[in-house]
């Protein structure tokens, strides 16, 4: 049995889509039960966020699941599977189990570093255990990716990573900006998530005056309008309709939406730095944290603007530091992941090690059973000294053989030993023979594939 990932996150879709994709915790049980009915699937647990929403299943046949999943997610969603193919990523065997440690670790959230989808995953593990739908596998999985996740925040210092990109790009702007740096000024913050929380954060403790948050969803920028306001900020939400408006007062704009493709273009500046009561004399700074970008490349263009974008931003000695948190946290998750891997190729292998030596064993007993049946004259020392030779013999034949297949199991490719022992011996240890390889997942290829491939 192998683990099979369909997912769509804030790097592969658009809001719209993720919001019709989105897997509450009513819709969760259903899911679930749809997945438990499929012919391919033994297992399953949902992750769901505002930013993603990922199925892990165990499934017998690669091909036959995905279509499963796929079918199952678009009937959920109102989008046909096309639609859906178009935005889905794909993750198999080692590479879903990659991934979901990289997700508990913070590394794939808009924000890197963040601690909440910790949470949300020992969310997604209870919903599954609670329906009987995590067995072995899914339990082993999301525990483990619970305590790789942990590790990755005490041992590095991620969570100020995220942080570190914000503050970076606000420190620069400052400078940009002249004299007096953010104090009094106005800024504009696009999007309401993580990322516009932070950026909200560092604008506060910077001394800006007044913030206007712009999202798609206005009452998601009202809600973080009134974060800023409780700590004394000036501060309004407003929606994406009067982005101009809102960007003709500012002093500096921040945008961190996780959209898909540019947000602002190069239309929205010029209307703004066109409104009438733009003051000329203002240098606008945009600070863009969208991965990919919210802004169109060709504002950079424009005179007294200023766009910092990631890539220049990473290119600073204090994003540097935070990058190579990031660097360890990676380092974490690969030797996190040779281990459980290692292990899971033991538990397999074990199944068929304990029958050959069951086999061994049945074989001992049925000769010395024939021995007292051809020599009843045997008194009980000579039988038990006679037993424990050909035990003695059996298990020293055994030993090498056993523990080399249990070494060998750990590496990859190591199943293949189990399976020769399995054919020579015609052993038959109750597990279920382990799923191959599709032929397109074949020479390594950890990334995953599109859904449409």
């Amino acid at each position: 049995m192998s683990v099979l990932l369909v997912g769509v996150s804030h790097r592969t879709a658009p809001v719209p889509v993720l919001e019709r994709v989105a897997v509450t915790d009513t819709d969760r049980p259903k899911l679930i039960d749809k997945l438990l009915a499929s012919s391919h699937i033994s297992e399953a647990m949902i992750v769901s966020t505002c930013n993603r929403v990922e199925v892990y299943a165990v499934v017998d046949a690669f091909h036959g699941a995905l279509t499963e999943v796929g079918e199952i997610l678009a009937d959920h969603s109102g989008l046909d599977l096309t639609a859906l193919h178009a935005h889905a990523y794909v993750r198999y065997s080692e590479a879903a189990v990659e991934h979901l440690f990289a997700v508990a670790s913070g590394l794939d959230s808009m924000v890197i570093g963040e601690q909440q989808i910790l949470g949300q995953i020992r969310s997604a593990y209870a919903s599954s255990d609670a329906q009987q739908a995590a067995g072995r596998v899914v339990h082993e999985l999301a525990q483990q990716a619970l305590r790789v996740g942990k590790r990755v925040h005490s041992e590095t210092g991620i969570d100020s990573a995220g942080a570190s990109v914000v503050s970076v790009a606000l420190d620069r702007a400052a400078g940009i900006i002249g004299e007096g740096g953010l104090v009094g000024r106005t800024a504009v913050v696009v999007g309401a998530g993580s990322m516009g929380g932070l950026s909200v954060a560092h604008l506060t403790r910077a001394g800006i005056e007044r913030i206007v948050v712009v999202n798609r969803t206005q009452e998601r920028a009202e809600h973080l309008a009134e974060t800023a306001r409780s700590n004394g900020v000036d501060a309004d939400g407003v929606a994406f309709d009067q982005l101009s408006a809102a960007m003709a007062q500012a002093d500096v704009m921040v945008t961190c939406t996780g959209a898909v493709g540019a947000v602002v273009t190069l239309a929205d500046v010029h209307r703004a730095l066109a409104e009438p009561d733009r003051d000329n004399t203002k240098h606008l700074v945009i600070c863009d944290l969208g991965l990919p970008r919210d802004i169109d490349p060709a504002v950079a263009g424009l005179p007294g603007v200023t766009v910092l974008d990631m890539e220049t931003l990473q290119r600073d000695p204090a994003a540097g530091a935070a990058a190579s948190d990031a660097d360890a946290a990676r380092t974490i998750v690969a030797g996190e992941l040779a281990t459980y891997l290692a292990g899971q190729r033991l538990a397999e292998v074990t199944p068929t090690v304990t029958a050959l030596r069951q086999r061994a064993a049945d074989v001992v007993e049925a000769e010395l059973m024939r021995l007292d049946s051809r020599l009843p004259g045997l008194d009980d020392p000579q039988r038990d000294e006679i037993a424990r030779t050909v035990r003695r013999v059996v298990d020293k034949l055994l030993h090498a053989p056993t523990v080399r297949v249990k070494q060998l199991a750990s590496a990859p490719g190591g199943d293949s030993y189990a399976a020769a022992l399995r054919e020579l011996f015609e052993l038959s240890p109750g597990s279920p023979a382990a799923v191959a390889t599709p032929t397109d997942l074949v020479d390594g290829d950890r990334t995953g594939r599109d859904l449409q491939a």
